[in-house]
């Protein structure tokens, strides 16, 4: 892809991560299992949650719906850092100094072990020692960045404000924690996989987990019919999956984000960086070979709510040759990553009254030390019942005044994501061009038509299964996107993204409906 005269990306989006990755292969789960712990959910969560387990002897097995570690975790920016945007100041404010200080130590803490594990295990991942910056370009934040700065520090850590950075244009002001650091998160989960099945720690995947019964023990249905039974389960499914009876769906939402990896004439700087305002801006280095890539991040919007989604990555690449002499850009991905009210992550039982049923979610994407932190804290809790970080993180935590306004806020977007789509108005026109996607009326019912380059058609029912929003088109991922709790599917209507656990129904005989329309492709 060409910048600037020639903006236009030839090739589908694909991670640099994933590009470069060779995969293991697991099975799929074809008969019944028994286990001391059934982990739902293949990505750096449940993964390392597996990984501490097995170090305690637990026979334990990660179910995985698609293949693990290609989902948010194969999409992400891969920063280690304890830096999670303006978030201290915040947290002491809201839930009061205690609780700011067990997230602080609980993500520093992650840093240092993410760090010990490769050093004493050689793990070859590109690690490398960083500093982290939030840095502002208005005047507004200033404030706000000297604020962070201050109680970061009080907290316990390496944190300074700052008014120049390495960075190729001058801030207004920043917030740097030293200390951190940056890696290739795939090349170093893989190592974990490899470790923990030897131990002999279970793996399965396409193997999709659709119902959690309680019957003295936990018993897990999987979208094949077979049963696991445990005593002890964690949903890591990034969105869970199972909301009875915690009502997650309410408490969580979801914020889709984008990465251009561009090639420059210029060597990068050094350190990771974020802006305080929006658009977010998100900046760091990643080894290509013998040259780098500079990863460009940003553009966030609620999951299925872009109003163009090819129109996020121009973006980035129009900031990208603000700042660099761009040469090429190989690499384009975008990712989705759950939210919570107060954005800090709930970890922990799934309410108070499973003792034996955990979750974790909503890392807020800062998921490469909070999923250590999370697991962690979980393996503390199911070999000692108590963890020094549990009541920051437990799901059952009280209720800030900010979360309280941020529930009404994003649940009144759901009510108003599920009217607009019932009534919006809708096309009886199903003439589509190769590549082109449109929701139209077809027999009275509201349908998803996409024609692929061959000229295929594709219809799918628009309602998602998870909760009945509408679905919408992605041009740019080419999926069907819902605008409610961010489940995503292909134009075949195959799940790619939770939680939902069901496809899309075909409402409509396609064979038939070709003998009445002419397709001349």
């Amino acid at each position: 892809m060409k910048t600037k005269e020639h903006k236009t990306f030839d090739e589908p989006p694909r991670s640099f991560w994933l590009a470069e990755t060779t995969y293991p292969e697991y099975p799929v789960l074809s008969e019944n299992l028994n286990v001391d712990v059934a982990i739902v959910g293949g990505g750096i969560a449940g993964i390392t949650s597996a990984y501490w387990l097995s170090k305690e002897g637990l026979r334990t097995a990660v179910i995985e719906a698609d293949h693990i570690l290609r989902g948010t975790t194969g999409h992400t920016t891969a920063k280690i850092t304890s830096q999670h945007g303006l978030i201290y100041h915040k947290t002491k404010n809201g839930l009061g100094e205690e609780l700011a200080r067990q997230y602080a130590i609980a993500n520093e803490s992650a840093i240092r072990m993410i760090q010990k594990i490769v050093t004493e295990n050689h793990i070859d991942c590109d690690y490398m020692p960083q500093s982290a910056y939030v840095y502002t370009l208005q005047d507004k934040y200033v404030d706000k960045i000297y604020d962070e700065a201050k109680t970061a520090a009080s907290l316990g850590i390496k944190a300074t404000y700052a008014e120049e950075t390495p960075l190729p244009f001058k801030v207004k002001a920043a917030v740097r924690f030293d200390n951190q650091a940056q890696f290739h998160p795939l090349k170093f989960l893989l190592a974990l996989t490899k470790e923990m099945t030897n131990k002999g720690t279970l793996i399965f995947e396409q193997t999709r987990v659709v119902d959690i019964e309680e019957n003295g023990s936990y018993i897990l249905t999987t979208d094949k019919g077979n049963k696991i039974t445990a005593k002890k389960v964690i949903i890591a499914s990034h969105y869970p999956f199972y909301n009875k009876p915690a009502i997650y769906f309410a408490r969580i939402y979801q914020k889709r984000s984008y990465v251009v990896a561009v090639k420059t004439k210029e060597k990068y700087t050094g350190g990771m960086y974020i802006s305080a305002e929006d658009p977010t801006r998100s900046l760091r280095n990643q080894p290509f070979g013998t040259s780098e890539l500079i990863l460009v991040g940003g553009e966030n919007h609620k999951s299925g709510q872009g109003k163009d989604e090819a129109a996020h990555y121009e973006a980035l690449a129009d900031f990208a040759d603000e700042i660099f002499t761009v040469e090429d850009i190989p690499y384009r991905w975008s990712t989705q990553d759950c939210i919570t009210l107060d954005n800090i992550p709930y970890v922990g039982h799934f309410t108070s009254k499973t003792p034996n049923m955990y979750i974790t979610t909503g890392f807020q994407k800062w998921g490469m030390t909070n999923s250590m932190a999370s697991a962690m804290l979980l393996r503390d809790l199911i070999i000692h019942g108590k963890s020094p970080w549990q009541d920051v993180y437990t799901p059952s935590r009280k209720i800030s005044p900010l979360s309280a306004k941020n529930f009404v806020v994003q649940n009144l977007n759901v009510a108003f994501e599920i009217t607009k789509g019932k009534l919006s108005p809708l096309s009886k026109d199903i003439e589509l061009n190769p590549g082109e996607a449109r929701i139209i009326e077809l027999e009275g019912e509201r349908t998803g038509a996409y024609r692929d380059e061959e000229g295929t058609l594709y219809l799918v029912n628009t309602t998602c299964p998870h909760m009945g929003c509408e679905l919408f088109w992605n041009e740019a991922e080419k999926s069907w996107d819902c605008p409610c709790h961010g489940s995503r599917f292909s134009y075949k209507g195959d799940i790619i993204e939770g939680p939902s656990v069901y496809s899309l129904s075909e409402d409509h005989d396609v064979n038939t409906i070709k003998k009445v329309i002419t397709e001349d492709f």
